[in-house]
Formats: structure tokens, C-alpha cells, sequence
């Protein structure tokens, strides 16, 4: 086992005890170009507690890490703060060496951990608003169901100030860093984001009503430790006040344009909408698929008023990179856009209609039926292009009106 892994202090009584994975680069879909952590923190009570564990591949850093400040046969808590297996895939192991200790998780956490381990082990369930005695120290909870499972809980250390919060406030993010600010607050800002649009989007409803319920109970909140990347301790109350404006996703006057092209006939034609909307007076983000990854659309989409989408039709089909981003956007439920489809065909022409079929079941607001053009633009194709972007951008200033 290699024993130079160190545990990282927190605070005084808190150490991070997680793993970093460099070479994480895909998360269910979610590209992580900058690799990501899982965050594991160490509670140096009377009874010494373990907040959420690693995924099952990294046990052996984590152990090396809790070795490095005390014997890890003296855990007598493990609290799951959600069941996914990045956080409790090295339960079993943990339990193999910390015989003594006890499992604790919200109540769908103690079916869930179940499902996912095979075991019929006794799991301690703690209720919202519940309080746990760790002797000179104690631990308050907090259900966040559906942030962003079902089994979601948020455990908070009333000595140190300490909100331990799963996977809301975190980002996919490797670094030797622990801290955000010791981390360049552009990069910061965007992970945070992107992890928002990516994992979280879809679960504003919840997201809102569990930050009204926080900021009632008044926590003297001094650190953020979430499960994936850096600790919030500058201003913590800084990434709340994002994710509650991000959770009403405030549209601008931003319009996003993507697409995919065979023969540069629809790439002709998303320059062509994208000069137009320009000229109406947005700023507008052009992603080509052979370019731009999904999640990242997602991301420029969190602040966007607009969302323009093209596609040639292959198969009489919409091209099949289109078909797995409008799945992957439906999924996210981003709300409030307005919108338009765009795409050159040979013969059939069928691509452009799912792409209006799609915005419509997306709850996009199409500002027309989908702009068809005949093999290659022409000069009068690409004027219709750039009027339709001028009539999206017409659209979307009255609505900001």
C-alpha cells in the first residue's frame, strides 16, 4: 500500500482523506476535461467519523490518506451522504477494516446502499432536520432528495461549521488544490457551472425549495465540502447565491447555435442565422458537434435566451451526433428557451422536422417551422437563414422586455 498519500486538514477537526482521478474524462456522458476528485472527509471527534467513502478503484488512497492521522480500525461512523458508487463503492472494504463501525444514511439511503451492495447489514437512518452525538461533537442533517438522487442528504458539523453537501456545490475537477481559492476563480466558475447545467439542471424544483428551507435554519456556515472538487471556504455563501440564481435559469440575450454538417451546407447555414442573430444584437455562441461536446452546450445554454439547432438528414433521419445531443438536452429540461431548426437535405428532408419535433418536446418556444434548404445555399437560402436569426433575435428582446 503506498503510505506517501497524506490526509489534507480541513479543519481542526476535519481532514480530507479523498482520491484524485487524473484521468477522468467521461462521467456518464459528461465530458471532464480536467479529470475530477472524490472527496471522502475525516471528523476527529470522540467518535471519529467517516463522511462518504471513494470510488471502489481508489480504497487504497483513501485508507493510506485516514492511516496518515489515525488508525482507521477506530472509525465508529460512516455516514453515506448518497448511495451513487464514485461515494459508497468502497464501503465494503472500509467495513472489512473498520469492524466497528456503524453505516448512516437517509432512509431511501438504507434501501439504496442495499440494492447496490448485496447486504443486509444494519444501516442507521437519520430523518430530516435529525441531530447525531459524535460526543464532544455533533452532526445535523438535512434530506436533499433528488440533488441528484433520491437518497440525498446533506450532513452539517455544528462545531466547525462545516456542510458536508454530496454533489451539489462541487465540480469535476482534479487538482493538488483543496481549496477554491486557491484555484484560478475563472476555471472555478466554469466547472461549477458546467457541473450545474450537466448534473443538477434537471433538478431546480427541488434544488430551490431545499435552499429556502437552509437559509431559514440560519447555519453559521463557514466551509462548503462537497464531494467532488474543492472545499468553499472564502465566502462560502457565494456558490449558494449562484446555484439559487442558476436554479431560476435567468435567460440573457445569448442565442446558441449548434449543429453538425456532411458537405458544409449546414455549416454555411448556421454561419449564415448566427451573422443574423449578431446583427439583432445578441451574443451568440456557434458550436459545431465536430468541434463542441455536448455537456459544453449544456453549459453555455444555463444563461441562454435561445437555442438554435441544425442537421442534414442521413438515412431520413436527423444526423445521428444530433440525435444523441437533443436526447441529452431533453434530459437536462432546460427551460424558458426560445428556438428555431435549420438543415440542408438531398431528398427526403425528414432531419429538420425532428429537429422541430424534438425543440417542441423540449418545451422550446419555436419561433417558426423549421428552415429547409435544397442541397447547397444559394445567396437567397443564405438571406432567409440570416432573417430567420434576426427574427429569433426580434423574439427573444421582446421577451426580455
Amino acid at each position: 500500500m503506498n503510505s506517501s498519500f497524506k490526509a489534507v486538514k480541513i479543519t481542526d477537526r476535519v481532514y480530507w482523506v479523498g482520491a484524485i482521478d487524473w484521468e477522468l474524462r467521461n462521467f456518464h456522458g459528461y465530458r471532464t476535461s480536467r479529470g475530477t476528485s472524490y472527496n471522502a472527509y475525516l471528523i476527529l471527534a470522540d467518535e471519529i467519523t467517516l463522511v462518504d467513502t471513494v470510488r471502489r478503484p481508489f480504497f487504497d488512497e483513501m485508507i493510506a490518506r485516514i492511516r496518515s492521522v489515525v488508525d482507521p480500525t477506530k472509525i465508529r461512523h460512516v455516514i453515506s451522504t448518497h448511495s451513487e458508487l464514485d461515494h459508497a463503492g468502497s464501503l465494503g472494504p472500509l467495513l472489512e477494516v473498520a469492524t466497528s463501525a456503524s453505516v448512516v444514511a437517509s432512509a431511501q439511503g438504507k434501501s439504496a446502499l442495499a440494492a447496490h451492495l448485496h447486504w443486509d447489514r444494519d444501516v442507521g437512518v437519520m430523518a430530516d432536520g435529525g441531530r447525531m452525538s459524535l460526543g464532544d461533537a455533533s452532526l445535523r442533517f438535512f434530506e436533499a432528495r433528488m440533488l441528484h438522487w433520491p437518497d440525498s442528504m446533506f450532513a452539517y458539523l455544528e462545531e466547525e461549521g462545516v456542510l458536508f453537501s454530496n454533489d451539489a456545490f462541487g465540480m469535476h475537477l482534479a487538482s493538488s488544490a483543496r481549496f477554491a481559492d486557491e484555484l484560478d476563480a475563472g476555471i472555478c466558475n466554469r466547472e461549477a457551472a458546467k457541473y450545474f447545467a450537466n448534473i443538477l439542471l434537471p433538478f431546480c424544483g427541488p434544488l430551490s425549495k431545499l435552499l429556502g428551507e437552509l437559509e431559514k435554519t440560519n447555519l453559521d456556515l463557514r466551509l462548503i465540502a462537497p464531494d467532488h472538487g474543492p472545499v468553499w471556504r472564502q465566502k462560502p455563501e457565494q456558490i449558494i447565491e449562484r446555484y439559487a440564481r442558476w436554479a431560476t435559469r435567468p435567460s440573457s440575450a445569448k442565442a446558441v447555435v449548434v449543429f453538425d454538417s456532411m458537405w458544409q451546407s449546414t455549416d454555411q447555414m448556421a454561419r449564415a442565422i448566427a451573422d443574423g442573430l449578431a446583427q439583432g444584437g445578441l451574443q451568440v455562441e456557434v458550436m459545431p458537434l465536430k468541434a463542441a461536446h455536448r455537456s459544453d452546450v449544456a453549459t453555455e445554454l444555463l444563461d441562454a435566451g435561445a437555442l438554435l439547432v441544425g442537421s442534414p438528414t442521413l438515412n431520413n433521419q436527423m444526423y445521428p451526433t444530433m440525435v444523441g445531443l437533443m436526447s441529452y438536452l431533453k434530459g437536462l429540461r432546460p427551460q424558458g428557451l426560445i428556438g428555431a431548426a435549420f438543415g440542408s437535405y438531398g431528398w427526403g428532408g425528414q432531419g429538420v422536422a425532428q429537429l422541430d419535433k424534438a425543440l417542441d418536446e423540449m418545451g422550446v418556444e419555436r419561433v417558426e417551422k423549421g428552415l429547409r434548404v435544397r442541397y447547397v445555399p444559394d445567396g437567397e437560402a443564405l438571406a432567409s437563414c440570416h432573417a430567420l436569426g434576426q427574427r429569433v433575435a426580434a423574439r427573444l428582446k421582446e421577451k426580455l422586455a
